[in-house]
């Protein structure tokens, strides 16, 4: 029979009738056959597989082997022996290599012919121990794809024993670490993407089988990509084993592995960079899950050195990869995490912007779902970063034009990403013995340190920079070689805009705005600080004006409108008249102010606000005005006045003027009979406080109120030439755009020597409506509504003790809500934005809410509003919030090339602090912390004290142009 075989594969006979023949040849393996038959049929047979020229001849020789063998199983048995395995496994067969995949192919063949022979089991032993010695010499995809076939349809050929197990699986890792595919068509990708994950569903099911080879397989796997070698580069075809990680492993993995000091930075480098590469692999799964977690993992323990590195080399290959459907979900997914992190510097993202146009346009061409919804996700990815950094015009308009028409993230969204996402706000997975060092909160708003003492200007700048428009203004401002106070302002507020840090030392700033009567390091008054500093902007920017006109070959520093950025910021008009009650003569003045000081006085006073009466004072004709002397002009025009309205209760009339104790506190003027008035008046309001709560409302009409003049407080008359009863009426005529209402909270008291303070709680409207000008008791005009900004809280009994922190919120022309009267501000209490409000005390931003902020008083007895902020609603300033062009995407104007070099240099300066506090840590931890092993680890105010630390995708290989390597 097997001349009759041998005889016919070498044979000219047609193809059907070998197959007739062949069939023959098979049906008589049932008859009876001598030993030396057999043997002589199976080494045939095996020939014919092991070596047939085409493959109708090794295909015969397979069926007959499976016949012969199956019905004459002894004979088969002593054919197929040990010696004749390992000598396939070690030599080959003649002029076939032992690597030929056709060597496994007849060994599998023959193994399921002896499964219920005994001596299977000696066969299982030796190739325990020869797959063990192929893995090792490093087979190529084929080869190793058949072995695993092998070796997962019989496992029991798997090396045995702990030692065995773990390393055929090691081996087994650094095989598929050195495939590589020999060809680069559709059909030669496709065959080697399956071998590579018939290798890795192996590993997966020796790794299931026993959980022990996991860990050091991981271990072999982070050695080989993490190895500096640049001679050899390990395949991405290593990606396929990601999927096969469990998901809950990767909090321990990736806590050990970025808190082991043995693992050094250029080797951490090395190995986040080819995992990334590793986003190429078509069929990997999970891979940016790991990615992610890597370099979030990195961030917490301020390895920002690598993180740097590994995001500038890899940024445009990852962007690349959105080109093609099969990787792009995860290349996005970690695209996003890298440009959203790298927030110090906007080098990450320029690399890719020359290459974002082109993409869009091509997701806008395919016009497929998935690519439509991929381009959503991208354009919200290019919103944020052109927010975060708007100052490049020239390389972010064609993206601008490219995206228009696709919808645009809100602001709010965009703050609340960027502040999730930057290297500096990522949680912590460190061990307990590792303190994590913060960046920025969650806010996203950075604090102000305090410099011992500094609690009052921290408190007033937040509420200067939280006026949208003002600090809109002044970043716009080209400033470009002043050393001016209000370019020191415009660092400030840079810096609070975009740097990294937790908190901002503003110390250039500080000496700089400090008043000269100011002591270092002692507690002083906001309200006299924003005042002082509020002038000095003024008066600063007059002086240059006029310098700049009389220079007019020069570039001018500022602009040369003629109102003042503070005057067109803060500056109002009110006028006084005064009418005598004899002759019916009347006499008008008008004065500037930048704030209104509101007295206390009696809740029951307001029920119904009729004429005051004024009496014990003289009053003459500059009708009770205080002008602040600093803010005289040198050209004699009206400067910008602190106006404090004379409510019987906290101020003191001298010289027909009105006395502001929180100002002056040891003035000689004032008389003990003033004293002990203001002190009386105090005490009265305070018994009054259980009875009725007084609101800002309250204060303002009560400012506004008409009062008699009469007694002691009578009215000289030039017309009658003598002293009159008269009444006086104040108008505001001209409504500043900020509105800012000092509570005059603190009165000297005689007794003590010291200012004692109010501490009645002030209902806040969320709106406050203002007559407007020309307003009279006949007409019943529409009312100039304000929306709330800022409230400066001061905490403490005395204004020589304490501690100021801020509430604010943004508010541009239109209002955070749209609110028009007041009793739709209330209705919207309880629906107001989430995180709308935010609490900033020195060094420690926190959100908050109005509630909080209306409370304050009734939760901490000492914390009063001091210093309030309104916004006037539906006016702009006269500023349009973005260009012409639309590149002001965040509303805020793009920083001077000088200034984002500053904080750019800062930040990385920040960075390098962050990264070697975190190391020196390390060190000091470095007994009780552990290396990259699975068991290695032990499974959160604003009253406060004022002092130098502050206060408190597409599916298939359709083109072969899909398959990424």
């Amino acid at each position: 029979m097997d001349k009759i075989l041998e005889g016919l594969v070498s044979s000219s006979h047609p193809l059907p009738l070998k197959r007739v023949i062949v069939r023959r040849v098979v049906e008589s393996a049932e008859t009876p056959l001598s030993q030396a038959q057999c043997r002589a049929m199976f080494a045939l047979s095996t020939r014919l597989v092991l070596q047939g020229p085409d493959p109708f001849q090794r295909q015969v020789g397979r069926q007959v082997l499976e016949a012969y063998g199956r019905y004459h199983r002894a004979e088969f048995e002593a054919f197929f022996n040990r010696g004749l395995v390992l000598g396939l496994l070690q030599r080959g067969y003649g002029e076939l290599s032992n690597r030929d995949p056709a060597i496994l192919d007849y060994i599998q063949a023959g193994l399921r012919l002896i499964m219920s022979c005994p001596s299977v089991l000696e066969l299982f032993e030796l190739l325990q121990v020869e797959a063990l010695r192929l893995v090792c010499e490093r087979p190529a995809p084929p080869l190793c794809a058949r072995l695993c076939q092998l070796l997962g349809d019989f496992p029991q050929c798997l090396p045995r024993g702990r030692k065995l197990s773990l390393a055929f699986c090691q081996q087994l890792v650094r095989s598929i670490a050195h495939f590589q595919s020999q060809g680069t068509r559709e059909a030669e990708l496709r065959l080697y993407v399956s071998q590579v994950t018939q290798v890795s569903g192996l590993l997966r099911s020796v790794w299931k089988a026993e959980p022990d080879t996991l860990l050091p397989s991981l271990q072999e796997l982070f050695a080989v990509i993490s190895a500096a070698d640049t001679s050899f580069e390990p395949s991405v075809a290593l990606a396929s084993l990601v999927q096969h990680i469990p998901l809950q492993m990767i909090t321990v993995l990736i806590r050990s592995l970025t808190t082991d000091p043995n693992v050094k930075d250029a080797s951490m480098t090395q190995a986040l960079c080819r995992m990334i590469d590793w986003l190429s692999w078509p069929l990997a799964q999970h891979v940016e899950t790991w990615v992610i977690a890597l370099l979030k993992g990195l961030a917490a323990v301020q390895k920002f050195t690598i993180l740097i590195d590994v995001t500038l080399l890899k940024i445009e290959l990852v962007f690349n990869r959105l080109w093609f459907p099969l990787v792009r979900p995860g290349a996005l997914a970690v695209l996003s995490h890298m440009l959203l992190s790298f927030q110090h510097s906007p080098e990450a993202f320029h690399l890719i912007v020359p290459h974002v146009v082109s993409l869009v346009q091509s997701f806008k061409r395919d016009g497929l779902p998935s690519s439509t919804a991929f381009l959503m996700q991208l354009t919200e990815l290019i919103h944020c970063m052109m927010y975060h950094y708007s100052g490049f015009p020239e390389l972010y308009e064609p993206i601008l034009e490219a995206v228009k028409d696709m919808p645009k993230p809100t602001e709010e969204k965009i703050k609340l990403i960027l502040s999730q996402s930057a290297w500096t706000s990522q949680s912590s997975s460190l061990p307990s013995c590792l303190s994590r060092l913060s960046g920025k909160s969650e806010t996203g708003k950075t604090g102000l340190i305090n410099l011992g003492n500094t609690c009052y200007m921290n408190s007033v700048i937040q509420a200067l920079f939280m006026a949208t428009d003002f600090r809109r203004h002044v970043l716009s401002l080209n400033l470009n070689g002043c050393n001016s106070l209000m370019r020191k302002l415009q660092h400030l507020f840079a810096f609070l805009a975009h740097t990294q840090r937790e908190a901002y030392a503003p110390r250039i700033f500080f000496e700089a705005s400090r008043p000269p009567w100011f002591t270092p390091r002692s507690q002083q008054d906001c309200s006299e600080y924003l005042r002082f500093l509020l002038d000095r902007l003024h008066e600063e920017e007059r002086t240059l004006k006029a310098l700049s006109s009389a220079k007019t070959s020069e570039t001018p520093c500022m602009g040369s409108e003629e109102r003042t950025l503070i005057e067109k910021m803060f500056g109002g008009k009110l006028k006084t008249t005064i009418c005598c009650l004899n002759c019916k003569s009347m006499s008008q003045k008008e004065e500037a102010f930048t704030d209104l000081s509101l007295a206390f006085c009696p809740p029951t006073s307001l029920e119904n606000v009729g004429p005051k009466c004024m009496e014990r004072s003289e009053v003459k004709d500059d009708y009770m005005v205080q002008t602040n002397t600093l803010a005289t002009s040198p050209t004699g025009e009206t400067p910008l006045n602190n106006l404090e309205v004379n409510g019987g209760c906290d101020t003191i009339m001298n010289e027909g003027t009105i006395k502001d104790f929180s100002a002056e506190p040891n003035s000689e003027n004032t008389t003990n009979s003033e004293l002990h008035k203001v002190q009386d008046n105090r005490d009265m309001s305070q018994r009054l406080v259980g009875k009725n709560t007084l609101s800002v409302t309250d204060l303002l009409n009560y400012f506004l109120a008409p009062e008699i003049l009469s007694g002691d407080n009578k009215y000289y008359c030039e017309k009658c030439a003598s002293l009159q009863n008269a009444e006086k009426t104040m108008q505001i005529i001209e409504e500043p755009e900020y509105l800012i209402l000092t509570l005059l909270r603190f009165s000297y008291d005689p007794k003590c020597h010291i200012r004692r303070k109010i501490l009645d709680n002030v209902s806040l409207p969320l709106v406050l409506e203002l007559p407007p000008s020309g307003a009279d008791e006949v007409t019943c005009p529409q009312l100039v509504p304000y929306l709330l900004s800022s409230v400066v809280v001061h905490s403490g009994v005395s204004s020589e003790s304490g501690h100021y922190y801020s509430y604010a919120r943004n508010v541009t022309g239109s209002g955070p809500s749209g609110l028009c009267h007041q009793s739709t501000a209330l209705s919207l209490l309880d629906t107001e934005m989430p995180r709308e409000w935010f609490l900033f005390n020195d060094s420690r931003v926190t959100f908050t809410s109005f509630q909080s902020v209306q409370k304050i008083t009734s939760r901490f007895p000492k914390d009063t509003a001091y210093v309030l902020f309104y916004k006037k609603r539906n006016s702009t300033c006269g500023f349009n919030t973005s260009s012409a062009n639309g590149l002001w995407v965040n509303g805020d104007p793009p920083l001077q090339k000088d200034l984002m070099d500053a904080i750019t240099k800062d930040n990385k300066l920040y960075l390098q602090e962050q990264e070697l506090s975190a190391r020196t840590q390390a060190l000091q931890a470095a007994s009780a912390s552990c290396s990259f092993r699975p068991n290695g680890f032990d499974d959160n105010d604003p009253p406060g004290s004022c002092g130098p630390t502050g206060g408190g995708g597409g599916g298939g290989f359709s083109t072969v142009g899909r398959l990424v390597f």
